[in-house]
């Protein structure tokens, strides 16, 4: 396709090849799209209206604010698109089942609205992350279960970053395709035709400030990073405390992404990324680009979720550090999780 495809036409020609296929899917999307600019705009006009001299808690009540919005624009446009059977999402914990009367369709979404949405107040990128799943069956009833599908399940994941250009980055299972929104244009364009991420890379991102939470196989495997290698080379640290921005420079440059399970208060190591909304969907978008992600033990597509707001450790990027990762978590029989 010529780089002056929108994102509409693109999807349109994916359809074609599907037997079967009702538009069901497009319209679902279209409105995914529509929200993106709505909540781009949003973000925009935060700028403006953000006084020189900010109190204490104005930033959090800003951030929890715009959360809210961006949410409640999601909402708003995937009900009307008449194609939702169901929804979830970062900043509600319950499912939101669509039962108001409005035509509903046969598909689950399952998106966080604002990626490290504290980012905002310092003009840092942010994203929205979106899973696309079918009802199973026939029902005339849905219940959170539903959501309980493997990640290999999933029919579209992706998600749009709000940066120094505003970005849409998603795979329907058939390559990994990215679209630079055009403000003149007001459409998204093709700008990254099947993106590929390179099988090795020189940077990882983590929280380096964790460290004292962590098991010592994940401290040896930050360490391993950073030394240096045949040639004198090591890894170099890029971590904005973003997972879509930092997600996305690794798609496009290579390097792996470590989220870990931290042990605090004397409690049993815990996560804190969603798997439903955070870490599936980047797993589709990592392996249909030819990469890898992992909780340190197993493909985070492969793992059954047991709950809606189920919570994982994520290694994700190149998968020769992946593997890696995954290698010295292995020969540690202790290691519970990441």
């Amino acid at each position: 396709m010529h780089p002056g495809t929108t994102v509409v036409e693109h999807i349109l020609e994916s359809q074609r090849h599907i037997s079967g296929s009702t538009g069901a899917f497009t319209m679902l999307l279209n409105e995914m799209i529509v929200a993106a600019k709505y909540i781009n705009r949003e973000l925009n006009q935060t700028g403006l209206s953000t006084s020189a001299a900010l109190s204490a808690r104005e930033p959090v009540e800003r951030m929890r604010r715009l959360e809210h919005t961006a949410r409640e624009i999601l909402v708003s446009r995937l009900i009307s698109s008449g194609q939702a059977a169901g929804l979830i999402s970062n900043e509600a914990a319950d499912l939101l089942e669509l039962t108001d009367g409005r035509t509903r369709g046969n598909y689950l979404v399952a998106f966080d609205p604002l990626d490290s949405a504290s980012n905002v107040v310092a003009n840092v990128s942010v994203g929205t992350i979106f899973s696309i799943y079918r009802l199973p069956g026939n029902q005339e009833e849905m219940a959170s279960a539903d959501f309980l599908q493997a990640g290999r399940s999933q029919a579209a994941a992706g998600y749009f970053l709000y940066g120094s250009s505003t970005m849409m980055v998603y795979t329907t299972g058939q390559g990994v395709h990215g679209f630079t929104l055009d403000p003149e244009v007001g459409e998204f364009l093709l700008s990254h035709e099947n993106i590929r991420i390179p099988s090795s890379g020189k940077i990882y991102s983590v929280n380096e400030g964790h460290r004292h939470y962590w098991d010592e196989p994940v401290r040896s495997f930050v360490d391993s990073l950073k030394a240096p290698d045949k040639q004198g080379r090591t890894y170099s640290s890029r971590y904005v405390g973003g997972l879509v921005a930092d997600f996305h420079r690794n798609l496009l440059a290579g390097g792996v992404f470590l989220h870990s399970a931290e042990h605090r208060d004397n409690k049993p190591p815990s996560a804190r990324l969603r798997l439903m909304t955070e870490a599936n969907p980047l797993a589709m978008v990592v392996e249909q680009a030819g990469g890898r992600a992992s909780n340190g033990r197993e493909a985070i597509l492969d793992i059954i979720p047991e709950d809606i707001n189920q919570r994982v450790p994520l290694i994700i990027g190149s998968s020769e550090e992946v593997l890696r990762a995954e290698e010295l978590f292995r020969n540690c029989p202790a290691l519970a999780a990441l």
